[in-house]
């Protein structure tokens, strides 16, 4: 049994509380099949050691997908400051949720402005040292770090998955394509050349060298708790910068979990770390004079705030914003592969992706594959991620929910018409979850609520097209 239980048996309700999910491996133990420690009010991620992490894990998979579980309240995650787990002071917390049964897995806190301080002060501190610290010893951290990235893929997409939604399959293609920026990153020597030029003027040679800013951060959503962060930091550090990560107050655990990973890799101290927090932390990390360099991935209100802000406070600013992404589907098409290729492009990850294919425009006879496409998607599989045979994971919050429903109900008011309705979706034994099935509109038309805003959901709008000219102009 777990710690967690045998604390409840003692009547040490805190204790069970703050063990029951999480425990923390002694470091100077982590390669041994010892018992883990308790660590009280905090979440420690630290979860290296086939056995115990496999143990672990199973008991996170019972409670986050079993509505009926009986589950007690787990702790807070901590923050990672100086590559180590720091409670936070913080009085303000929020809860991480499963979206597929709303089980609460965690809490994460609002980091405190000086907890904040702390995570750059710590970037600062280490910068110096890491900066001058040789190409290929860098590259040598990365090298270990997409080793301990494969090794532990099964363990990180279940966790993953949990605190996300999304099916396992998913959440390893999630950590793959974060793996290979990861593995580009190990070829730094290679990137990091500079360049010259010789007689630029009459006796002047010009040399040109790459060389760190200083200490940059990063912002990341919710979509990809593995891939983004993935994209950010290791790029970042590899090339000798330091590096504050404020990942998406929804899905904290994934980027914990990569945070360990990294001081196992020997990452020094004050190189990563993160802090937790929603609009005080992205301003935060905007205003703070030491940062040099932001990179965002979010929504395009967030995005065009943190460029406009962090632009004004003479940041380089990297903000990836929304997508409204179509496809053009010709007469001479292959229908078969036309449904197939759009039913995974819509609905996979429950249109959670910025890549997601959210519009399709049908022209001329191409139209006819759409009742097969209302068919096939109608067919796919809602699921909790981490149930077997899901294709359709519930979208990660309540909020999302209510908003995809509000745009669907928006289309239909507007004129569309609904060939597949996803809305009041049911699954067995998640009475709880945020559930939106597939859904199909057609007849949508350019000047919609509808058509103008990125859903993120699990709708695709299609609209057709005599030829393929006025099917260019609506994109």
């Amino acid at each position: 049994r777990s710690v967690g239980h045998r604390a409840a048996r003692r009547g040490n309700a805190r204790a069970s509380r703050a063990s029951t999910l999480y425990y923390r491996i002694q470091r100077k133990r982590v390669n041994t099949p010892s018992r883990p420690v308790m660590m009280s009010r905090g979440l420690r991620t630290s979860l290296i050691g086939q056995t115990l992490a496999t143990r672990t894990f199973s008991a996170l998979r019972r409670v986050s997908t079993a509505p009926s579980a009986a589950a007690s309240m787990p702790g807070r995650i901590p923050l990672f400051i100086n590559n180590q787990e720091v409670d936070s002071k913080s009085v303000h917390d929020m809860p991480v949720l499963c979206p597929a049964s709303q089980r609460i897995l965690g809490h994460v806190p609002i980091a405190t402005a000086e907890e904040m301080e702390a995570a750059v002060d710590a970037a600062r501190a280490a910068f110096p040292a890491w900066s001058a610290t040789s190409v290929s010893n860098r590259a040598r951290v990365m090298l270990k770090l997409q080793a301990l990235i494969r090794e532990h893929t099964q363990e990180l997409a279940e966790l993953l998955s949990s605190e996300h939604g999304k099916t396992v399959d998913d959440a390893k293609g999630d950590i793959f394509r974060g793996l290979e920026v990861v593995e580009h990153a190990c070829s730094v020597p290679s990137l990091q050349m500079g360049e010259t030029m010789q007689n630029v003027a009459t006796g002047v040679d010009c040399h040109s060298y790459r060389v760190p800013l200083g200490v940059c951060a990063g912002i990341a959503p919710f979509n990809f708790p593995a891939m983004i962060p993935l994209w950010m930091f290791p790029m970042a550090v590899v090339t000798g910068n330091t590096f504050v990560l404020k990942p998406s107050e929804r899905v904290p655990l994934t980027a914990m979990y990569l945070a360990e990973l990294t001081r196992r890799a020997g990452l020094p101290d004050g190189v990563l770390n993160i802090i937790h927090g929603t609009h005080d932390a992205v301003n935060f990390i905007c205003d703070s004079p030491h940062i040099k360099a932001i990179s965002f991935v979010g929504s395009d209100a967030a995005g065009s705030h943190v460029h406009h802000r962090g632009s004004a406070n003479g940041k380089r600013v990297q903000a990836n914003l929304g997508a409204q992404n179509h496809a053009v589907v010709l007469e001479d098409a292959d229908p078969q592969a036309v449904v197939s290729a759009l039913t995974a492009a819509a609905f996979g990850a429950a249109g959670q992706r910025c890549m997601a294919i959210s519009r399709v425009v049908l022209v001329g006879r191409a139209a006819a594959c759409l009742p097969e496409l209302v068919r096939k998607a109608s067919a796919l599989k809602l699921g909790a991620g981490l149930e077997p045979g899901s294709e359709v994971p519930p979208l990660n919050s309540k909020q999302a929910k209510e908003r995809v429903e509000r745009l669907i109900a928006s289309g239909v008011r507007d004129g569309a018409v609904c060939d597949l309705d996803g809305r009041n979706a049911v699954v067995e034994g998640y009475p709880n979850g945020n559930w939106v099935g597939p859904t199909i509109i057609s007849n949508v038309k350019p000047e919609m609520e509808l058509y103008k805003e990125e859903v993120f959901g699990p709708v695709l709008q299609a609209t057709r097209a005599s030829f393929p000219v006025p099917a260019r102009v609506q994109r």
